[in-house]
């Protein structure tokens, strides 16, 4: 044991006391699955870590900066450059592998389908049918819950989340592995397959920022590959820029929007920005469109004509046909407070069912089942609506793919079906393109009512799948419906074309789940490949957010304080200017000494009741007791790779160290570090001194306890820090403000709220 002058204590955060059940239920947790876990979104969680944005400039970094020349640092650029090109060519490709995917297996199904279906309605029994449709849809589902629940967890879901934490500066664990990438490709193409009420829009953010993160160190740690190249890129801040350039080509090949995907990054993901990076994310975005572009233009075979430039194409909207008067303005308002409020009851129903889950349904064959579940519910509910439908159209000059004649007289076909038995980025579509009069008031209603709540159930399913597509159709569709209702009331006046009402509405209702502004705009545009729209559509989306702000928060910020995850928004909260630096700080710091017993750093290290990731190093005086000043700042990562290769004070003197240690090794042991039980230090190593001068960051950024919270804030936000160390007048360490400390604290409906921190 050390004497408490030698060894700081430390001291755990000051307000983990929860109670002691909730401690005994943890500590059961392994042993058997308890029926309920006690979940409470007031919660910070403690099992996420920071990235390490800001670089450590100790001798080693500064030494390796200075030899590099001016040309070395011209090739270094231009790597960055051709890292972004393949990041956009591999997303494109993925995008159009997930799309030919899709596009064949579900039109299997479906013909399939149809055929039961024309078949049983000739001679009675078509009870075989729905049981038909109802069991393909569970079965390709299980397939794609299966994998998700059993293998890979992070990919359900769209992992538009994740990646805005990831961007934020919250290592997820396993966010951006190659293993995700695949489970998410396969899982995402299943569940559209299975017809659930999903899009493969979102996740091909997430793919793209995998495999963003995947290229830019020019290894797979996954299959144990080093390619050797991009080693300079080796670190989190180069890491979460490249990351934040795949996110912006994931959204770009989704949509045919580049423009949008670099403002998608802006105004989502990105804390630090810059506008270098700006060009090259546009860059990347351009090259993944045109990638997709020319590859699904090949395989529909008309080479040249370079027609689909994203996943979805919401089509050409015309001038002529779909140009807006001014005394249609109020009426775009009036559909995105519509928007915000049903978006806000969206959100609010799908925040309880998520707390019902992560309460009950937390075990793997529970979820898979859930998912199976909705899968046949969603098959049922089409084939009942569909059943129901007296709606029928003549089949005349429709471009219907699979149109399903049920009871309606020949030459024609049913008209729900359009909407239920199609995948859901045809049915979009089809709501925004079709003439007037090709759908009965009642049927749009109903699909309305009932895609609403299949969506907000599938949201949150054990399967990755996009909540884009289902929110455009259900706005696309109660916007038709208001298109028809006002050529009602206005007699059939030209101008109530229900097609441009369809693409209003689909954009309040996005903006409504989302909350996305800036983006959504640019992206619908570009989308419809309209500009004209784009006053419309803004007015439309800032509406939706200002209305569906006042009642709850948009889904993803949502989905991201359930997981308990310490994010950091924009600004401080606005009432906290009364904080300072000395009560948001932790204390008491474990401070090391610059030169340092080897037992010591190991057990502290190996202390299992702080994982402490940053360890400020103070002048080691040997006789004075007071705490020395601060001299910099050591990470846990860099001890541990001083610890695995054994550089210690008394074998530089013996000459037993070989070589110094250079950068490349703490490169190299990125971005999984071995944990400190994994390396062996014998009893007579553990008495031997170990100089971190040369391995700390002798300039670690400091702020004087009396900083308002505010300005700690900013700082901490704006450099993308990990550790933040509070010093008092005479240099020495008081204190230290880490991303947990700061996310704590959150404007509630009473004013600032402090959240407690838990270790689940």
């Amino acid at each position: 044991q050390f004497t408490p002058s030698s060894f700081l204590r430390i001291g755990q955060l000051s307000n983990v006391d929860l109670n002691e059940d909730i401690r005994e239920l943890e500590t059961e947790l392994p042993r058997q699955h308890p029926n309920e876990i006690p979940h409470n979104e007031k919660l910070l969680s403690l099992k996420y870590e920071s990235l390490d944005y800001d670089n450590s400039e100790n001798q080693l970094f500064l030494e390796e900066e200075r030899r590099i020349n001016h040309t070395a640092f011209r090739t270094v650029e231009i790597k960055r450059w051709v890292i972004c090109a393949m990041i956009g060519i591999l997303t494109g490709l993925v995008a159009c592998f997930i799309d030919i995917v899709v596009e064949n297996l579900a039109g299997l199904k479906y013909r399939v389908v149809k055929g039961n279906i024309d078949k049983f309605t000739e001679k009675g029994g078509l009870s075989f049918s729905l049981l038909l449709w109802a069991t393909l849809n569970a079965s390709v589902v299980m397939v794609g819950s299966v994998i998700v629940a059993f293998i890979e967890p992070v990919a359900a879901g769209s992992g538009i989340p994740q990646i805005k934490c990831y961007l934020n500066g919250v290592k997820i664990p396993h966010v951006v592995r190659l293993k995700t990438l695949v489970i998410k490709v396969c899982g995402v193409i299943l569940s559209v397959v299975g017809g659930l009420a999903v899009g493969k829009e979102g996740p091909m953010i997430h793919s793209g920022a995998v495999i963003a993160a995947g290229i830019s160190q020019g290894r797979s740690t996954s299959l144990k590959r080093d390619f050797k190249i991009f080693e300079y890129f080796r670190r989190d801040t180069e890491k979460r820029d490249f990351v934040s350039a795949g996110a912006a080509a994931g959204v770009s090949a989704a949509f045919g929007a580049p423009v949008g995907g670099v403002l998608f990054s802006l105004e989502e993901g990105a804390s630090f920005w810059n506008q270098f990076l700006t060009w090259r994310i546009f860059f990347a975005s351009m090259i993944s469109t045109f990638t997709l572009n020319s590859v699904l233009s090949v395989y529909h075979g008309n080479a040249w004509d370079l027609s689909s430039p994203g996943l979805i194409n919401f089509g050409r909207f015309d001038n002529e046909k779909m140009g807006y008067t001014i005394q249609e303005i109020p009426i775009f308002i009036f559909m995105g407070v519509v928007g915000g409020i049903l978006g806000a009851l969206f959100n609010a129903l799908n925040y309880w069912l998520t707390m019902f889950r992560i309460r009950y349904i937390h075990r793997p064959c529970l979820q898979v089942v859930e998912a199976m579940l909705v899968a046949a519910v969603t098959a049922t509910v089409g084939f009942v609506m569909i059943y129901c439908s007296r709606d029928c159209q003549p089949i005349q000059g429709s471009t219907v793919a699979y149109p399903l004649q049920l009871f309606c007289a020949d030459g024609e076909y049913n008209s729900m079906a359009t909407a239920f038995f199609n995948t859901p980025e045809k049915s979009v579509v089809n709501l925004f393109h079709d003439p007037p009069g090709s759908y009965n008031p009642m049927t749009l209603g109903m699909f309305t009512l009932m895609y609403f709540f299949l969506a907000c159930w599938t949201y949150g399913l054990t399967v990755s799948a996009g909540v884009f597509i289902p929110s455009l159709l259900i706005g696309a569709a109660w916007g038709r419906l208001f298109g028809i209702s006002l050529s009602y009331l206005t007699k059939g006046s030209i101008w109530a074309d229900p097609g441009k009402y369809a693409l209003m509405g689909a954009a309040a209702q996005l903006g409504g789940i989302v909350r996305m502004t800036l983006s959504l705009t640019v992206i619908m545009m570009e989308a419809t490949g309209n500009v004209t729209y784009g006053f419309p559509i803004m007015l439309v989306l800032m509406t939706a957010k200002i209305v569906g702000d006042y009642f709850v928060e948009g889904l993803y910020d949502m989905h991201i304080q359930l997981q308990s995850v310490p994010f950091l928004h924009w600004e401080a909260p606005v009432t906290s200017h009364s904080l300072t630096a000395r009560e948001v700080m932790s204390t008491p710091v474990t401070c090391l000494r610059r030169i340092e017993r080897v037992g010591t750093v190991v057990d502290i290290l190996s202390d299992t009741s702080s994982n402490h990731n940053g360890f400020p190093v103070v002048e080691s005086n040997p006789d004075t007791t007071q705490v020395a000043g601060l001299r910099g700042l050591i990470l846990r990562s860099q001890l541990i790779v001083l610890l695995k290769h054994k550089v210690f004070v008394e074998r530089a003197n013996l000459n037993l160290v070989q070589r110094r240690l250079k950068l490349k090794d703490f490169r190299d042991a990125y971005p999984r570090f071995p944990p400190i039980q994994s390396i062996h230090v014998s009893q007579d190593e553990r008495e031997c001194m170990i100089d971190l001068s040369e391995f700390m960051n002798p300039s670690p950024y400091t702020v004087p306890q009396e900083a308002s919270l505010p300005r700690v804030f900013k700082l901490f936000r704006a450099l993308g820090l990990r550790h933040l160390v509070v010093v008092d007048n005479h240099n020495e360490v008081v204190g230290m403000v880490t991303r947990k400390d700061l996310a704590r604290y959150r404007l509630g409906k009473e004013g600032l709220e402090e959240l407690s921190l838990a270790q689940t």
